[in-house]
């Protein structure tokens, strides 16, 4: 397992959740809920910068089917433009097919009610995509998510 701290953000149309890992990559803990709009990409590279990120993940959400939706095509884009602000190649993709929802059932779980922690939700959801990241890497040695430039 690689050493380093990773983030993965979890993009959504009005909040953007943050998780990191610390750098043994062995746990995963939700950091920031950052509001889309002007200065979002500027404080997710902050974040990277603070926190000498290796690699980002950014959550691509798709249908269950595995067909790409809108919210695929916004995550890719938000992505693009993350790499492009980073100016390197530390934002990979990774699948995230049900992570809002996970994050709302463990929410629930614990007796949270879901509408008053959307803000949290955010940012349980960015948990859950970089455990899934770091458990693919720890099972299998590669490097996980696809690169910024392998997304037509």
């Amino acid at each position: 397992m690689r050493e380093g701290v990773r983030l993965a953000i979890d993009v959504g149309t009005v909040r953007i959740g943050v998780a990191r890992s610390d750098r043994h990559a062995m746990l995963a803990s939700p950091v920031a809920t950052v509001a889309r709009g002007d200065g979002d990409l500027a404080r997710i590279a902050a974040l990277a910068a603070e926190e000498e990120a290796i690699e980002v993940y950014v959550g691509l959400p798709k249908a269950l089917s595995g067909r790409t939706t809108a919210s695929t095509e916004d995550a890719v884009a938000f992505g693009r433009e993350l790499a492009a602000s980073l100016g390197d190649d530390r934002v990979r993709f990774v699948d995230e097919r049900l992570s809002t929802v996970s994050a709302a059932g463990q929410l629930h779980a614990s007796g949270k009610r879901a509408k008053r922690q959307r803000q949290v939700i955010d940012q349980v959801a960015a948990t859950i995509i970089l455990e899934a990241a770091l458990e693919s890497e720890r099972r299998t040695g590669i490097q996980p998510g696809i690169p910024v430039s392998a997304i037509g």
